[in-house]
């Protein structure tokens, strides 16, 4: 009993746990965290079976946890405690000085107890695409993408950047990229970063004419300008979780970050 190895063969009993609690998760990104940061992804073990699971992700002095769960009858038993300990472990160990992570409303209290503080809101915006036209072919370069990303974060993500542009279709401007992903309940907006903010609208309208159905993307409540985009654009707020860190204060700027990437909250 207690927080082990989180391995390959662990992953269809989370993600029938996840599906039970509405998240929106696949096998391909525990796959990547896996073989990623293995050392950060942890499953409590009682009885034979799983009861609960944590995954993390570092990048560089920064680190994401994400994924927190834990089976609905072995709650309020300290095991969210012991997952997220193990978790933070494993990133201070890697020389990680911030931690990031998003919270429900129920969990937040959780990571204050940690340590946690929280900086911002994350707001989850929900539309439709107009599924009208192509994606427009723009040359891309990948270091300038990095360099925009950076501004909104304060350090290189490269691990996460790479995954998304392989994933999905990545458009981008002189001063702003924004990353299109295919989910089996719709259409991911992010990540999508900007350091010229008048360079979003483009950007949204090359995405949502490539997209049919339903389109949702986590945007910080402190970028009033993607807010206001948004909902020019027809869409609305359909939830909201805390963003929270612990560690060194982050030189974190969310006016440059229009969408998390939000896989397993991963940034």
């Amino acid at each position: 009993m207690g927080a082990e190895a989180f391995t390959a063969a662990d992953i269809p009993s989370f993600l029938t746990l996840a599906e039970r609690e509405g998240w929106i998760c696949e096998a391909w990104e525990l796959e990547f965290l896996l073989a990623t940061f293995g050392q950060g992804c942890r499953v409590w073990r009682e009885n034979g079976g799983a009861g609960g699971f944590v995954t993390s992700i570092g990048y560089g002095k920064s680190g994401w946890i994400g994924n927190l769960l834990v089976v609905p009858e072995m709650r309020r038993k300290g095991i969210g405690r012991t997952l997220m300990q193990a978790a933070v472990l494993a990133l201070l160990h890697a020389g990680v000085e911030t931690v990031w992570l998003t919270a429900s409303q129920q969990g937040a209290e959780l990571y204050r107890r940690l340590g946690f503080m929280q900086v911002d809101t994350v707001q989850r915006w929900v539309g439709e695409g107009k599924g009208n036209a192509a994606p427009p072919a723009a040359p891309l370069d990948l270091e300038w993408l990095r360099a925009i990303d950076r501004a909104g974060w304060g350090d290189r993500r490269d691990r996460l950047l790479q995954l998304a542009s392989s994933r999905g279709a990545l458009l981008s401007t002189s001063g702003a990229f924004l990353c299109k992903q295919r989910w089996g309940s719709g259409v991911q907006i992010g990540p999508w970063g900007c350091v010229i903010p008048a360079q979003a609208p483009s950007l949204l309208d090359a995405a949502l004419g490539a997209a049919q159905g339903r389109v949702f993307l986590d945007v910080p409540a402190g970028n009033h300008a993607a807010a206001q985009l948004l909902s020019s654009r027809g869409f609305s707020v359909k939830g909201q979780t805390a963003l929270m860190y612990l560690g060194a204060p982050p030189p974190y700027q969310p006016g440059n970050i229009f969408a998390l990437g939000s896989m397993g909250s991963m940034g």
